[in-house]
């Protein structure tokens, strides 16, 4: 069966069959409107028509409705990203936007900086962040530096957890299905007029993924399927101690373990499967504490707070010894915005992060401070230009300035939005890159990129029908690589060049029906060489769409097309790139309320059981089928 269709199948499952869903909206049916408020553009809470940055907004509800129980399967449809894992849950994962590298992606759980200090590259690995707690995702795309600081060449993924309100609510859920999957979760939530809180715990296993291309084998070898073990555990607390003056508290600890088969060495240069498999352990603490002033009737608010990430992994190859990772980030912040008169706000901030980083190569530290301002302006109800800029001082490479601007013009009578953005972003050297005895590079410059989108998106029939494009580019210099031979020492010597358009189309068709159609194309260019860059795909299509036949009753489908890549070999069996084939992957989930307590869902994914790597050498999981069960007080 063709890629196309398999892709046809998957949208004509879930059209219904009849014509009869005339229903008010106020029944519960799905409606499609655009997200009331986008806070990571602005750092701001900013009606969402307002602004002009590209953002992509995933809410719990779609959460809970689609079952996605890992961020990596939650970000896979979005336009502008390519996400690769090495394996089924738990694997180590990269996200690429824009074209961008795996490490030009800022990563942020409820404000905290969640990459790892101890990573080569500090790229963030998803692989072992889940989705149980989780009230939102914002991803925002283009260069991000001038309100983020380093590593938001590509853009920023700003992940909020739940926060609770009303009487105290508990929930949970247990679901089972193929892998050996059986995952449960359960949560408290509620609060007062002056408190909130929150408190989950999940654990999600997997015992047999099957991971290892069997042509890699050796005649007669038995596979080792990966085994993964997720415990995650979190806290969201907030007061109102007077009527100005409050505090909030965040921790997040994750406890994973995963076996998988690692590369065998021992015949180098023929690498193969390891016959034994390897362990890799992780424990993830992420913690914040702030207090909130309010001055001047809400004209004038400030947030000081500490923010910390601890980072302990441990990796074991056969025949070897436990390697390792230990990695600390603290942030002291202040932040303030001020309303200075109808429609113009002033943001500003002062922030000092400092990093640590011990391995069994390295032990070392860097610090930076970093202060910003941001004015967002509204002219009329049709105008919205939102700027700043930024001044980091970094203890490693010195100063660095970094800039953006964001207009938006409503059309009113046309429902039309027009938007473009330009601004600079920089990733700083990590300190692996600066300290590696054998590679480390401590005169290393920052990574920096310019960066421009533009675009239009239009309404018709009261938002029943909405469509958009907006094209992007991005100019990357000063990229750090290993240098020539014999001494392969990181350099700022690469550029790179990227550039492509992201497109939707969404319908109501129905008061029941909804459909919507993202495409992205991407064309992402090494500068220096010509060719293109790995992993980053031409084009990518999704579908999605949801139907509710009762009021009780959703069901929900998604299609995702992705063109080839180029890739190495994981096992060196074709020592230079080579171009990959497309997939097509298409999942399905239904959610069934049998009372106010108690919900019932289903779901299968890769419904055509499709065969594909990303990266090559690490099979994705084929057909899977899940169901479980939702109680609620």
């Amino acid at each position: 069966m063709s890629n196309t269709t398999k892709f046809t199948l998957a949208f004509l499952l879930i059209l219904p069959t009849t014509s009869t869903f005339a229903q008010d909206v106020n029944s519960g049916s799905p409606v499609i409107t655009l997200p009331p408020v986008v806070i990571s553009a602005t750092a701001l809470p900013t009606p969402a028509d307002e602004v002009a940055s590209s953002v992509t907004v995933i809410t719990g509800e779609e959460i809970q409705r689609d079952q996605r129980r890992t961020v990596p399967d939650l970000l896979a449809t979005v336009p502008g990203l390519n996400v690769v894992q090495s394996g089924g849950p738990g694997g180590q994962t990269s996200v690429f936007m824009r074209g961008t590298n795996s490490n030009h992606v800022k990563v942020l759980v409820d404000g905290i900086d969640v990459s790892d200090p101890t990573s080569p590259n500090r790229a963030f690995d998803f692989g072992s962040l889940t989705t149980y707690d989780i009230e939102r995702i914002e991803v925002l795309r283009g260069p991000q530096s001038g309100l983020y600081g380093a590593d938001a060449i590509g853009g920023v993924i700003s992940i909020t957890t739940k926060k609770g309100s009303g009487p105290a609510k508990v929930t949970a859920t247990v679901e089972g299905g193929s892998f050996g999957t059986f995952n449960q979760s359960s949560q408290v939530t509620g609060g007062t007029e002056t408190t909130n809180y929150a408190f989950s715990a999940s654990h999600n296993r997997t015992a047999s993924t099957p991971v290892t291309p069997l042509a890699l084998l050796a005649p007669g070898e038995r596979r080792n399927n990966d085994f993964y073990d997720n415990w995650t555990y979190t806290a969201k607390v907030g007061a109102d101690l007077t009527k100005n003056f409050g505090a909030n508290f965040v921790g997040r600890y994750t406890d994973a373990r995963l076996r998988f088969t690692n590369d065998d060495f021992s015949n180098f240069p023929i690498v193969m499967p390891n016959a034994d498999q390897s362990i890799a352990t992780s424990h993830q603490f992420y913690g914040l504490g702030e207090a909130v002033w309010k001055l001047f009737d809400g004209r004038f608010n400030n947030r000081v707070g500490f923010a910390y990430t601890d980072i302990a992994r441990r990796n074991l190859d056969p025949n070897s010894v436990w390697q390792p990772f230990d990695g600390q980030r603290t942030k002291y912040y202040w932040r303030s915005d001020l309303a200075l008169t109808k429609g113009q706000t002033l943001l500003m901030g002062l922030e000092r992060e400092d990093e640590r980083a011990r391995t069994s190569a390295i032990s070392a530290s860097n610090g930076n401070t970093g202060a910003y301002a941001e004015l967002q302006s509204a002219f009329s109800d049709r105008f919205f230009v939102a700027s700043n800029i930024r001044h980091d001082d970094n203890e490693a490479f010195g100063g660095h300035n970094t800039w953006r601007i964001a207009p938006a013009f409503l059309i009113l009578e046309t429902q039309t939005k027009l938007k473009a953005s330009y601004g600079t972003g920089f990733h700083a050297p990590s300190l692996n890159q600066l300290f590696d005895p054998f590679s480390g590079n401590p005169n290393l410059k920052p990574e920096e990129s310019r960066g421009y989108d533009f675009g239009f998106e239009q309404s018709l029939f009261h938002r029943r029908l909405r469509f958009g494009a907006t094209w992007f580019q991005n100019d990357i210099k000063n990229l750090i690589t290993f240098g020539p031979a014999p001494f392969f020492i990181n350099e700022n010597i690469n550029r790179a060049k990227t550039h492509g358009i992201e497109s939707f189309l969404a319908a109501q068709v129905t008061d029941r029906f909804q459909v919507r159609v993202d495409y992205t194309h991407t064309v992402a260019i090494d500068a220096m060489t010509g060719g293109e860059l790995l992993r980053r795909p031409k084009d990518k299509t999704s579908v999605s769409a949801i139907w509710k036949p009762t009021n009780d009753l959703t069901l929900s489908a998604t299609a995702l097309w992705v063109s080839g890549w180029f890739d190495f070999d994981r096992f060196g069996f074709a020592p230079a790139p080579f171009k990959t084939s497309g997939y097509t992957i298409v999942n399905l989930a239904a959610n069934y309320v049998v009372d106010q307590h108690v919900t019932v869902f289903g779901r299968i994914d890769n419904m055509f059981n499709e065969h594909y790597q990303l990266p090559v050498g690490f099979e994705r999981p084929g057909l899977g089928a899940y169901a479980g069960i939702r109680l609620t007080n």
